[in-house]
């Protein structure tokens, strides 16, 4: 058997760990957490954007995602990526 005890179990488990905890944290904080946000809220940025911005709220939802990204803040990338699909939803 390659894994015959639980030693051998133990030590395969924690050398991986840190890989699994890295991939759910990032699923976390990149495709869940942003949808948690209310989809009012999202609407309320998109019009707000378009009062603001006119014809370039596209490219302004553009600019703060990228904003966010170039951060590393990933919950907020993901909140304007929603805003954009919205204002592109919109036509």
């Amino acid at each position: 058997m390659y894994f015959s005890n639980c030693f051998e179990w133990f030590i395969f488990i924690v050398c991986l760990s840190p890989i699994w905890g890295t991939l759910l944290f990032h699923a976390w904080e990149a495709s869940i957490k942003p949808r948690l946000v209310p989809r009012d809220q999202i609407t309320d940025m998109a019009d707000a954007l378009v009062a603001r911005h006119g014809a370039f709220a596209r490219y302004q939802a553009w600019i703060e995602e990228d904003y966010a990204w170039r951060r590393g803040d990933m919950v907020r990338q993901g909140v304007w990526r929603r805003v954009r699909r919205e204002l592109r939803r919109r036509g």
